[in-house]
């Protein structure tokens, strides 16, 4: 169970990485850290219903945008997906170091195919593609911190 010290730990360690939102979860007890304009506020909730295995599964939601022509190859036009974050942690382009990067600007994806990983609390999180497309843009430097919600990708749907 988590304890007192424990959620000091916590809310330390989110103000020194300046983390805008945790959240952490360990034998069943949840806490939800989100940074306000005043400061780190805990939010502390009973366990969750479903399993934490289950709500990772779930399918990474990526919003449909139009993306502004100041980024090179875009299109003032181009009706783009951003595929988003869907958890804090560190991005990473590849499986591994030596290996060549998932996908690449112009590179071609399917549904379903992995776009990157996300590691978190030492699990690593497959981050896949919602559409189909061309990949237009990546957004992060791998082995870069990302927070919850901040773009990754831009892909022209088809």
């Amino acid at each position: 169970m988590i304890n007192i010290d424990d959620v000091r730990r916590i809310l330390e360690m989110a103000r020194e990485h300046e983390l805008s939102e945790l959240e952490v979860e360990s034998e069943g007890f949840r806490i939800r850290i989100r940074k306000d304009t005043g400061g780190v506020a805990p939010l502390m909730t009973p366990p969750a219903a479903q399993p934490l295995a289950a709500a990772q599964a779930a399918p990474v939601p990526a919003a449909a945008a139009p993306v502004a022509a100041a980024a090179p190859g875009i299109e003032p036009d181009m009706e783009l997906a951003v595929v988003t974050s869907p958890i804090v942690g560190t991005f990473y382009r590849s499986p591994e170091p030596s290996a060549p990067p998932f996908v690449q600007p112009g590179d071609t994806v399917r549904k379903g195919q992995t776009l990157c990983i996300i590691e978190a609390m030492k699990m690593m999180n497959n981050i896949d593609s919602e559409y189909d497309g061309t990949i237009v843009k990546v957004y992060v430097e791998n082995g870069q911190p990302v927070q919850y919600g901040e773009r990754l990708f831009a892909i022209q749907a088809r």
